[in-house]
């Protein structure tokens, strides 16, 4: 369909996971997609690889968005190569489960600093852009723990709460500019970020699904997409539960 043809579009920690296939979905409908990871050299080149193989065009960008210049320079740099950045999807986030008595200062700040301060450092530089071209679209990965919270997650549903009030302001501020923001609040979905479950408690939890399954990692790609394109482009400042019905 190329829904995206031309289209210059930064996703924060694509190089494995829901990134991954949020990345390959953009590329496939004819993004030019920045592969941005912190670390992982070979998993990025991987999926720069397969975007390259299936007739897209990917390059890959190694920076911390946890800190301020490193986005900031992410941002700048994927406007001095190719004129504009038109879509920006902040995807990346990690997580930590346990009770919140138990963990310290290192954790929230790690938390927050990548899930929530990773966005805001991301966007500060984006928007300047995407405002000097009145066009823009933003998407937030937030988690159905940021819209009710969970047990054993506290910190992590308070990040992810941040993210989606952000989205809903800043959408607010940047409609006027034709700049669309929203985030997708995933439920449980397939990726290594649930491996510490067990097979047990993955009986059990999907079980509370009312679709009685997990998520694909290519349904939020799809959402991702869509929200990105023009196909959506009255939609702005929403939060997007894509979950099975769980909440």
């Amino acid at each position: 369909m190329n829904i995206l043809k031309g289209k210059i579009a930064v996703v924060t920690g694509s190089s494995k996971g829901i990134g991954r296939a949020i990345a390959k979905k953009l590329a496939t409908e004819g993004a030019l997609v920045v592969v941005n990871y912190k670390s992982d050299d070979a998993s990025a080149m991987n999926v720069v690889d397969e975007i390259k193989y299936a007739g897209g065009y990917a390059i890959k960008y190694k920076a911390d968005v946890s800190k301020y210049d490193d986005a900031k320079i992410l941002i700048e740099d994927t406007v001095k190569t190719f004129g504009k950045i038109d879509i920006l999807v902040n995807n990346a986030g990690i997580s930590k489960v346990g009770l919140f008595m138990d963990m310290e200062e290192c954790d929230w700040d790690s938390l927050i600093n990548t899930n929530l301060k990773g966005m805001f450092n991301t966007c500060h530089t984006a928007v300047k852009y995407m405002i000097g071209e009145k066009s823009g679209s933003i998407i937030n990965i937030s988690s159905i723990w940021g819209n009710v919270g969970a047990s054993c997650e506290v910190i992590y549903s308070a990040s992810k709460g941040g993210v989606n009030s952000f989205t809903k302001a800043l959408a607010k501020e940047l409609a006027p500019s034709n700049i669309r923001i929203n985030a997708i609040s995933p439920g449980v979905i397939k990726t290594t970020m649930n491996n510490w479950l067990t097979e047990e408690e993955i009986i059990a939890l999907k079980e509370d699904i009312p679709m009685g399954e997990f998520g694909e990692q290519e349904d939020v790609a799809n959402l991702a997409c869509f929200l990105c394109s023009d196909e959506s482009k009255y939609i702005t400042g929403q939060i997007i539960t894509l979950d099975g019905g769980l909440v």
